[in-house]
């Protein structure tokens, strides 16, 4: 059953309200207008707020959301992409919380560079997907590609691991904005850009913002890729991105101080990844869903949760 276009309309519109309700009314902001930095405590309520809406969301499909014949099934499977696209949307923090960090980014103007990430980000994901799904009805043949791809980036994930972490001011595409338009020396309050000397300027806000939407580029040629291992329905797979990248930015601030201790993280990731991408060449040489969603469900959580948990368990004196 494919939604309506009334569907597309109410859910897209209900994501862009919660949107701009959280950067115009629940974003503080101090005695001269300026914003002030997202509590630690407010984030988590508001991380839990949105996996709230996700099983929410996963209990309506359950529950009362198409025919009832493969109505869990379904259900199973935006659960399981939720379940992957949240899983690699915490190792985006990991690069968000350095780029912020090498650039000087005061913590009260992180909010607004988050903010406009998330809204470029479900652009590009919105994009790729409907590209994606086009493509594997077209050339079912590209699962291979999908899956090898996966087991690489998977492989390279975890040879990764230990690698000293580079430099983000360092990124070519950084450079040659650099050389061809006009900078402020410094941030200028939480502008993008600004007028000085008769001509608009960027500021290195908008550099940092820049970085972001390709960092969330770079993590979507995986994620994307590895959510076609659980399902090609592109409606499962847009709703399960857009839930998933809805609460990155609070899941920023709940874990932003303690994201070092999520030290086997990538570990679980490149394992789970590599998992999909053989999940995605067995799909396609059996002719369908080789392992049953419900499988695929238990050892992503499975996986993800224990790294996690591991992970806190060996850095508790951190």
């Amino acid at each position: 059953m494919a939604p309506s276009i009334w569907f597309w309309l109410w859910f897209n519109a209900a994501v862009l309200g919660l949107l701009l309700l959280d950067l115009g009314v629940f974003a503080r902001k101090g005695p001269d207008g300026e914003p002030v930095p997202v509590p630690v405590r407010t984030a988590l309520w508001k991380s839990a707020a949105y996996v709230g809406l996700a099983l929410g969301f996963f209990a309506w499909l359950w529950a009362g959301y198409g025919p009832e014949e493969g109505r869990q099934a379904r259900a199973l499977e935006f659960l399981t992409g939720y379940v992957i696209e949240w899983s690699l949307s915490v190792d985006n923090i990991f690069v968000f919380v350095l780029i912020f960090a090498k650039f000087g980014v005061p913590a009260a103007y992180q909010h607004r560079v988050l903010f406009w990430g998330i809204l470029g980000a479900l652009a590009m994901r919105a994009a790729m997907i409907l590209l994606g799904t086009s493509l594997l009805r077209e050339f079912d043949w590209l699962m291979v590609v999908f899956g090898l791809f996966l087991i690489f980036s998977g492989w390279k994930m975890l040879q990764s691991v230990n690698a000293p972490e580079g430099d983000p001011r360092d990124s070519a595409i950084l450079r040659f904005l650099q050389s061809r338009l006009p900078v402020t020396e410094g941030f200028r309050g939480s502008a993008f850009t600004v007028r000085e000397a008769g001509r608009r300027m960027l500021t290195p806000l908008a550099l940092v913002l820049i970085l972001v939407e390709l960092t969330d580029l770079v993590f979507a040629l995986d994620s994307i890729p590895a959510i076609f291992a659980v399902t090609t329905d592109p409606f499962i797979v847009y709703t399960a991105n857009v839930f998933a990248i809805l609460g990155l930015r609070a899941m920023y601030f709940a874990l932003a101080g303690i994201i070092h201790r999520f030290r086997y993280l990538k570990h679980g990731l490149s394992v789970v990844l590599m998992i999909v991408g053989a999940k995605m060449l067995a799909n396609y040489w059996a002719g369908g869903k080789a392992v049953p969603v419900e499988w695929a469900l238990l050892l992503t959580g499975s996986i993800i949760g224990g790294s996690i948990a591991l992970s806190l368990w060996r850095t508790r004196a951190a």
